[in-house]
């Protein structure tokens, strides 16, 4: 049975993601419920994570989105500010992560309604990092990594708005970019949390296929249907974990 949900919320997860991104706002919260402390149901989400990051990769790079001197400038700070995220998630206590945690999922379910993102695409095609804006980019992504590496719920959208202004890329490039860029500091993360906390494996591969089917269907219902009632959906999902994780109820 807890396999059975496991798998449910990862192909809710994946779903969500292709929809509109937030699916770690499912996952954690029904590892954290089916018993597992915190810090190794943040751990084990990785797993699937860094999963669908590989895929998503090579996804992209077979489409020739592929920019590795990029992904690599901006993933080194990046990996450096997910080592102290990733520090601060072990020591943090259950007590205190799940009420951050119920902060972080509202944040992001503000964002994931109002999609900001979508005022900074502009697709300008600057394409090179140079001089001041290499600079602001690299120290936006030590930030950026020091959240991935702490809860990684909603680091997509940070991503996509830095980008976005530091590069003037379109959506699709964005996309292979930042995707690239999550495969290195996930991979460093989750070495992290199986050297200090550990992860449970047979959970976590099972979320990652959940993940996978999920990515799969909802890219073929977002073309029928949009996105608006997932949204709904996921609305009061979110302000139902939330209140339990706060203890409301």
């Amino acid at each position: 049975m807890t396999y059975l949900i496991v798998f449910f919320s990862g192909l809710a997860a994946g779903f969500l993601n292709i929809m509109g991104g937030g699916g770690s706002m499912i996952t954690v919260p029904v590892l954290i419920f089916l018993g597992l402390p915190p810090v190794i149901a943040n751990g084990t989400n990785r797993i699937a994570v860094l999963v669908e990051a590989l895929s998503g990769t090579l996804t992209f790079k077979s489409k020739g989105y592929f920019f590795p001197q990029m992904a690599l400038t901006l993933a080194f700070p990046a990996i450096i500010g997910s080592v102290a995220g990733t520090l601060i998630a072990v020591n943090i206590s259950d007590e205190m992560f799940n009420k951050v945690l119920g902060i972080i999922m509202l944040v992001v379910l503000m964002l994931i309604i109002i999609r900001p993102e979508k005022k900074f695409l502009k697709d300008l095609e600057i394409l090179k990092l140079e001089g001041k804006r290499k600079l602001i980019a690299m120290v936006a992504f030590f930030f950026i990594g020091v959240y991935g590496g702490f809860i990684q719920i909603g680091v997509g959208f940070f991503m996509i708005v830095s980008l976005a202004l530091l590069t003037g890329m379109d959506l699709i490039k964005i996309n292979a970019l930042k995707t690239m860029i999550v495969v290195f500091y996930t991979a460093v993360a989750l070495l992290l949390f199986v050297t200090n906390t550990g992860v449970e494996w047979g959970i976590g591969i099972v979320l990652a296929l959940g993940n996978g089917t999920g990515a799969y269907l909802g890219s073929h219902f977002a073309i029928r249907t949009g996105e608006r009632p997932i949204r709904f959906v996921l609305t009061v999902t979110v302000i139902v974990m939330t209140g339990k994780l706060w203890g409301l109820w």
